[in-house]
């Protein structure tokens, strides 16, 4: 767990009122971009109810609701060193899952701070779990679009490095158009990646990896940087995928303008 006095320390970022659903989507309006993400709800169990009761006032913010804000610079962007109580260089992690690798890669890289998104509340309560667990203090777990997120919130030139593990792939053909890894998101993400900086996929769809390459390949302002960034642990996730024949694929690319 947290130290007492570390936790004590911690920032509250949001205040959870019972009275209204803090982890409820907002209905996409008209002309909104699509979302790569399909809403829905899950029970949690009484283990990662009380962890999100607990942990998500001190740790975790939602993205779209301004009753658990996050803290803003005066220019209305997403304050990172006042989120973290220090300025040091910032990770942004779309779809932690479950979180396994976002608590171990953050431990093992104590100097920069982790904004983990992820827009399934079971994997928003587990990682606040797993982070309570570990004692690790430099992530923050969003609930929300994290697309959204680096749209309205994220300054250009601000992240150190983006990560996208196993991004749904959306086999259908006519679902493609939702998958994360196109065009236009890349160039997005790109703009917030500071110059030097990583953007970090994988997937285990053959399909999806092609894409990914291809997509990434044509964005001007990205070169291949393969074996760059730290190591990615293997998840349980991971592990049923190999288990089922699938070898995950990684791609990297580094921000060169």
């Amino acid at each position: 767990m947290l130290p007492a006095a570390k936790a004590a320390s911690l920032p509250r970022l949001t205040a959870v009122d019972p009275a209204r659903d803090t982890f409820r989507h907002p209905a996409a309006a008209p002309h909104e971009p699509l979302r790569t993400f399909h809403p829905r709800r899950v029970g949690l169990g009484p283990v990662r109810q009380d962890a999100l009761r607990r942990l998500f006032p001190g740790l975790g913010f939602s993205v779209h609701d301004e009753a658990a804000p996050f803290p803003r610079t005066p220019d209305g962007m997403l304050d990172a060193a006042a989120m973290f109580g220090r300025t040091a260089p910032l990770v942004l992690e779309i779809g932690p899952g479950m979180g396994e690798a976002t608590v171990a890669m953050a431990a093992a890289d104590p100097g920069r701070d982790v904004l983990a998104v992820e827009a399934h509340l079971p994997g928003v309560a587990n990682l606040l779990k797993l982070l309570d667990e570990a004692g690790t203090g430099n992530v923050r777990v969003g609930h929300g679009d994290a697309l959204d997120l680096v749209r309205r919130a994220l300054a250009p030139d601000s992240l150190a490095e983006v990560r996208a593990f196993f991004p749904d792939p959306w086999p259908k053909a006519r679902h493609h158009k939702r998958r994360l890894v196109q065009s236009a998101h890349v160039a997005l993400l790109r703009s917030r990646l500071v110059v030097g900086g990583l953007l970090r996929t994988a997937t285990d769809w053959p399909d999806y990896a092609d894409q990914m390459l291809e997509v990434l390949s044509s964005d001007p302002g990205l070169e291949p940087a393969p074996g760059a960034g730290a190591g990615r642990p293997v998840t349980a996730f991971e592990r049923k995928a190999l288990a089922e024949g699938r070898t995950a694929r990684d791609l990297v690319f580094r921000r060169v303008r």
